[in-house]
């Protein structure tokens, strides 16, 4: 069975309370110490008895080292504020950002021609300049824009006419070396009669033409 932690409170009897503070003071002074040798760490005890009485230890010196974490304190507080301090800082700035929403706000539908009728003349000419000078802008960069196509479509045109120029070339070899395939098929063939014509007898013969139909063809 785990026993429960025990509580510590103040101790009643003022002798037994007395005793108690003697030990764990000299204890609390002896671990300090050890504390500065062992870990060559700056330490600094105060401790005020019941009575008021003063007990203290410094490894250096009280005083340096007061000063010391005062100056620390003050550079902690300066980088961390206090939680309070911080949330009304939050206040203040989301206060700051939403009033120049309102104003971006009012601004915008001034320029979309809504809630002119409160605007005095200055105002007007204050968005008619405005507006102006960012057609000028918008116009600028359309024909920016337009000249960067124009390049682009020069570009492809320059690659249109090198390639159309070498399929040129290339058609032109194609002819010199007897056509395409689809010219030759095209061309045409000797005939079977005109084949035929090469049997005929093209020797000449005298005599009657009894014996000339009786000789026989050479082949």
């Amino acid at each position: 069975m785990v026993r429960g932690k025990t509580q510590m409170r103040r101790i009643e009897n003022a002798t037994s309370r007395q005793v108690t503070f003697s030990k764990r003071r000299n204890g609390l002074l002896k671990k300090a110490f050890e504390l500065s040798v062992l870990c060559d760490a700056e330490v600094a005890l105060i401790i005020f008895s019941p009575r008021g009485k003063l007990y203290e230890f410094a490894s250096s010196s009280m005083h340096e080292t007061i000063e010391r974490y005062q100056k620390h304190t003050k550079e902690m507080q300066a980088n961390n504020p206090p939680p309070e301090h911080n949330m009304q800082h939050l206040k203040h700035e989301a206060a700051s950002m939403m009033k120049k929403i309102e104003q971006l706000e009012a601004s915008k539908r001034k320029l979309l021609g809504e809630g002119l009728s409160a605007c005095s003349i200055e105002e007007l000419q204050q968005l008619e300049q405005q507006l102006e000078r960012s057609v000028n802008n918008i116009r600028a960069r359309k024909m920016q824009v337009y000249k960067q196509q124009i390049e682009q479509l020069k570009e492809k045109g320059k690659a249109l006419a090198a390639e159309n120029a070498m399929l040129c070339e290339k058609f032109g070899q194609q002819n010199q070396q007897g056509g395409s395939s689809e010219e030759r098929a095209l061309a045409p063939q000797p005939s079977a009669e005109i084949s035929e014509v090469s049997d005929v007898e093209t020797e000449l013969f005298i005599g009657p033409p009894e014996t000339r139909n009786k000789r026989p063809f050479q082949k």
